[in-house]
């Protein structure tokens, strides 16, 4: 039997959740948007919802609950309700968390996990994608060339979250065929990181570009050690979490769009009565509604290590990537000229939904 209800815990963590976006993240996001920072006091207080350390077994230092994508992906709808920059800086810790706890051999398991567990926020960032018009985060040009007892990491990486403060970064290369990812410690010989990069939207949310120059790492520095990991199932995590904090990002222009609708006085009546109005307000509902269960199909197939969940997640993206999209610029249709300044917010979601449909690997389920 398939159900699409939500358990009575995942229930309790999307109310609880709902209201920390409402009450938190709403007001500080044009603040952060303006000022192109998170302020760390934000930070600290999210790190204390132990979004990252809560699924971190507890011989590690975390409070040892079950590995639960589907449950993030709620969670993750919820935050980028909120705001979709602070969504991203909240939960990019996860990203390099969740791959080393999925792929990570024992031993870096124990030496990296436990920085997580900590009092303070801590940040180790994946670094998958690439300049580029035909980059592909599935088929990097970054390259490892074995050497010895490691390997010798050369090329460049582009919009890394949080890269200014990340003690580590996952890298992914080509390696003898394939694509592996590789643990690089940001004081590594070879490695320059760039000064934080200005994007259209997400603007408060600081990204990097990773320059490494024959970085030579250890071949113990290969996730999952001899046997490599599964990077695709790594970048179809990081697909189903963009999907999510779309999702809510999606439905927070749409929530904001209905009240506005219906308050909104032209020709003696409100607009939301106008068939062009009123139509597209359903459609954008409808999707909404698509886009979530797609995401959480993707996410649960995700979660059983489905053969198909690559090709579910590479779907998943592009429909909501499209759909979200089409729901900010009817946003900012729904507002007419309102929705092109300052004073309502869909201006920036708009912004923020652009950048974030295009990206990838910046948050995970």
């Amino acid at each position: 039997m398939i159900s699409f209800e939500m358990s009575e815990e995942q229930e309790l963590i999307r109310e609880t959740l709902q209201e920390f976006a409402n009450e938190e993240m709403r007001p500080l996001g044009r603040e952060c948007d303006e000022a192109f920072k998170i302020p760390q006091a934000f930070l600290d207080t999210v790190w204390e919802l132990g979004l990252t350390a809560t699924q971190i077994p507890e011989q590690y230092g975390g409070g040892g609950e079950e590995r639960a994508p589907v449950t993030n992906a709620i969670i993750l709808e919820q935050l980028g309700f909120g705001d979709g920059a602070l969504a991203l800086a909240a939960t990019a810790p996860n990203a390099f968390a969740n791959a080393v706890l999925d792929y990570g051999s024992e031993a870096q398991k124990q030496a990296l996990l436990p920085l997580f567990c900590g009092e303070k926020f801590h940040v180790a960032s994946l670094a998958v994608l690439e300049h580029g018009p035909l980059a592909d985060a599935a088929a990097p040009l970054t390259k490892a060339e074995p050497k010895g007892d490691g390997f010798v990491l050369s090329g460049a990486k582009s919009w890394v979250v949080l890269g200014d403060r990340a003690s580590h970064f996952l890298v992914t290369a080509r390696n003898n065929g394939g694509v592996d990812a590789f643990v690089v410690p940001r004081d590594a010989e070879g490695l320059t990181i760039g000064e934080p990069e200005k994007n259209v939207g997400l603007r408060g949310l600081t990204t990097v570009t990773l320059e490494l120059e024959r970085v030579e790492v250890g071949a113990e520095s290969m996730l999952g050690g001899a046997n490599g990991s599964n990077v695709p199932a790594i970048l179809a995590g990081s697909r189903a979490a963009h999907a999510a904090i779309l999702v809510g990002a999606s439905r927070g222009v749409l929530e904001t769009c209905v009240p506005y609708a219906k308050d909104r006085i032209a020709f003696d009546e409100p607009i939301a009565k106008k068939q062009s109005i009123a139509f597209r307000l359903a459609e954008m509902h409808i999707e909404v509604e698509a886009m979530r269960w797609m995401t959480w199909k993707t996410a649960s197939h995700v979660a059983q290590g489905h053969a198909d969940a690559t090709k579910q997640a590479h779907w998943t993206r592009q429909y909501v990537a499209d759909k979200s999209m089409w729901i900010a610029d009817n946003g900012i249709q729904v507002f007419g000229g309102h929705g092109y300044i300052r004073e309502y917010p869909v201006e920036m979601w708009f912004r923020n939904v652009r950048t974030l449909s295009v990206l990838e690997g910046l948050a995970a389920v």
